[in-house]
């Protein structure tokens, strides 16, 4: 890291500012070369410069901005605690205020808040941004009034010769299943003293008097608010995550078009790609790669656009749609990386090839930033909050604007007609694509509002929701699927050159088409695809993963992944066996 900014002279908190999507490209390039290394470079400029932009004034960005920048001042971010992760409101590390000394007193008031996983903190962390309860004097008693989760700026070693400050514990918190570069740390702290301006007071502040105000008078709209600055994490494990399935495709293609197993008698072995099995494990998965690149890309555009105009509309769905991204992109990259290593056999299982260390730098994507489960929530509750709109007469945002048509749809008999059609002409038809997308997401959303409102007149609202909570996952996950299509369905219509958009296009009907196939229980359940047209459409995925294998190479290639980087000896644009057998000193 010190690299990059000292002798290449980037500077990475400034990219984030100026132009995000300058900065998710360096992330992006880092993790290519050692996911350690770009968490820790995520973890020093998205998260604690980020939460010193985000969350403080201007006296904290002209204090702070360069020294982060710089590294001067290398930083954490400590929110999560050993019995609190998701339930961010429910953490209990205080900051009272002293009005006598004009300062915040920060304590950890028993061992469950400790400050937990905390990146950068065991070794290199002199700085963290501290969430805790501020608590303050109350004007009419003695008694501490709690006004919920804030964020302080908290040092933690000296500048001079990096000591841990008094009245700070700092620990490692040991051997991790991966991540292993990142100094992970538990915090605690014994009345450690900051002053009253170390506050990072954007959303609410406190005077000398010890006098709260704030210009967002609910305190769950405050915490909203903080949270909602810090969406630029998940936006980055999104994007960063696309960058990992890319680079393990990239080896597992590249893998099955070199290697050669059996073939017709007394002919040429034929490579292992050219098998039907092996076709249809990676040339989805493929799809799913250029699929979840144009998704990204353009939630990053979103991102920097929320950022430039503050937008209210566009913090929101850049809020939900981070999430759900987050979760959905995620999750199938981890499952991913272990197809690609079973579908490269044994020399997958090689450590040199980079799967097994892939599989376990990538698996806390899953978790941290938000729980996926957690997140998928979010997504629900978004999409029901919408569809109560909806019949309120309310406006919907612009990334749930099919719903208004797709409800009337799915309220609607389904046309018989259709239902039967399965002529590759009107499989391969975006329209219908996205139209049974969109479908299903609908309908799911109706049978879930109305569950939730049966079983809440029963038992309330939330065992209500942990009744239906199955449900709402799979409506959440439905709702990004049908938002990735619909992004790269644009995507093929932009693309001016002939062979590249014929290209995108197979790539396009397959995501699509791969993942209708794959619930077709529940279209052939609401009699949206006749039987017929359900064995169409499992026809149709097959010739597309033969049409990709056709072109897998090139397809890969586009990633533009350097030899240097991917640096798997099997994975390689060339001479793999040779640097194979270099590897083991032949």
């Amino acid at each position: 890291m010190l690299g990059l900014v000292r002798e290449a002279n980037v500077r990475p908190l400034q990219a984030l500012v100026e132009d995000p999507t300058i900065y998710f490209a360096i992330s992006e390039a880092i993790g290519h070369i050692d996911l350690s290394l770009a968490i820790k470079t995520g973890v020093q400029y998205s998260l604690w410069g980020g939460s010193v932009i985000n969350l403080g004034t201007k006296r904290h960005f002209d204090k702070y901005f360069d020294k982060i920048d710089s590294l001067e001042y290398p930083g954490c971010f400590a929110m999560t605690e050993l019995h609190h992760g998701s339930n961010v409101q429910g953490i209990q590390t205080t900051a009272t205020f002293d009005r006598s000394t004009d300062e915040f007193i920060i304590n950890t008031p028993n061992e469950g808040a400790t400050k937990w996983w905390i990146g950068n903190a065991a070794c290199h962390g002199k700085f963290a941004t501290v969430f805790a309860r501020l608590r303050l004097p109350s004007p009419t008693s003695k008694v501490l009034e709690d006004l919920g989760v804030h964020a302080f700026i908290v040092p933690l070693r000296s500048l001079e010769d990096n000591s841990v400050l008094p009245g700070v514990e700092i620990r490692d918190c040991g051997y991790k299943v991966g991540l292993n570069g990142i100094d992970n740390g538990a915090i605690r702290f014994h009345n450690v003293r900051i002053p009253r301006e170390d506050m990072l007071d954007r959303f609410g502040t406190v005077s000398a008097d010890g006098q709260y105000s704030s210009e967002i008078p609910s305190a769950n709209k405050r915490f909203a608010a903080t949270l909602g600055e810090l969406v630029g994490g998940r936006v980055g494990l999104a994007f960063g995550s696309v960058g990992i399935l890319k680079a393990a495709s990239t080896i597992a293609v590249r893998y099955s078009l070199l290697r050669q197993q059996f073939g017709p008698p007394n002919k040429p072995e034929v490579a292992i790609l050219d098998y039907q099995s092996q076709q249809q494990r990676l040339m989805p998965m493929l799809a799913s790669a250029y699929a979840f690149h144009f998704a990204t890309n353009e939630l990053v555009l979103q991102y920097a656009e929320m950022k430039r105009t503050k937008d209210e509309a566009l913090v929101s769905e850049v809020h939900v749609l981070s999430a759900g991204l987050k979760a959905y992109v995620t999750s199938y990259t981890q499952a991913a990386i272990s197809t690609c290593r079973e579908a490269c056999g044994g020399h997958g299982y090689a450590a040199v090839n980079r799967f097994g260390r892939m599989r376990n730098d990538h698996d806390i994507f899953q978790t941290f930033e938000g729980d996926n489960t957690v997140l998928l929530q979010q997504v629900a509750a978004d999409l029901l909050k919408h569809y109560k709109d909806k019949f309120s007469g309310g406006a919907l945002s612009v990334g749930w604007n099919y719903l208004r048509d797709s409800m009337g749809t799915y309220l609607a008999q389904t046309n018989p007609v259709t239902t039967h059609r399965e002529g590759q002409s009107h499989l391969r038809d975006p329209q219908f694509q996205l139209d049974a997308f969109q479908y299903r997401t609908a309908k799911l959303l109706h049978t879930a509002a109305l569950r939730l409102r049966k079983h809440s007149r029963r038992m309330g609202s939330f065992d209500a929701w942990n009744r239906c909570l199955n449900h709402l996952l799979v409506l959440a996950e439905s709702h990004v699927e049908s938002v990735i299509l619909a992004r790269f369905i644009k995507a093929v219509e932009r693309c001016e050159d002939k062979a590249c958009k014929s290209a995108l296009k197979v790539m396009c009907d397959l995501y699509a088409l791969e993942r209708i196939w794959g619930d077709i229980g529940t279209y052939r359940n609401e009699d949206y695809v006749a039987p017929n047209k359900a064995k169409a459409i499992h026809r149709l995925v097959e010739f597309l993963c033969y049409e990709a294998r056709g072109m897998a190479k090139e397809l890969v290639d586009s990633f533009g992944i350097p030899d240097d980087l991917l640096k798997a000896p099997i994975g390689l644009q060339s001479g793999q066996y040779a640097e194979y057998l270099s590897y083991v000193s032949f």
